[in-house]
């Protein structure tokens, strides 16, 4: 089986996130001295190279994989954080809640694909995709417990 041309679209779209996700996270680790909160953040560097990963070996079964690179929108919203981070007296709170808005728009574009009926997708990539989903609604979850903590 083959994917179709939207879902082997949709998947490269999730795939080039997964890698903006790591040097945004990175980058955020970089920048927050609180031991926890550098710790979380630098679990989802590991976390998205896995989910980078195991995208692409899952789209080789399937389709084809666009070799992994960072977006334009991801580069943007890396330079964007670079300087609000440099602007801002309170970095750890700042950080986080662009942590949260990353993660929120990770989980509409894995909600999108996986319930839209139009793409039909295998077993095995539908309980992947829905995996990586929930592990990025946990760390969405645990930024904001880190954010209400530092606020």
């Amino acid at each position: 089986m083959k994917y179709s041309d939207k879902i082997t679209s949709k998947l490269n779209d999730l795939l080039e996130k997964a890698y903006d996700a790591k040097k945004g996270y990175a980058l955020a680790a970089d920048k927050i001295e609180t031991p926890t909160v550098h710790r979380f953040l630098y679990d989802k560097v590991s976390q998205r190279a896995n989910f980078a990963q195991e995208l692409e070996n899952e789209m080789r079964e399937y389709g084809e994989v666009k070799e992994g690179s960072s977006s334009f929108k991801g580069d943007m919203h890396r330079t964007w954080m670079n300087l609000t981070s440099s602007l801002s007296g309170d970095d750890t709170e700042r950080i986080l809640e662009e942590v949260e808005r990353g993660e929120k728009a990770s989980l509409e574009d894995y909600n999108d694909i996986l319930s839209n009926e139009e793409y039909s997708l295998p077993p095995s990539t539908r309980n992947l995709l829905t995996k990586q989903r929930n592990a990025i609604q946990s760390a969405l979850n645990t930024a904001k417990v880190y954010e209400e903590m530092v606020s």
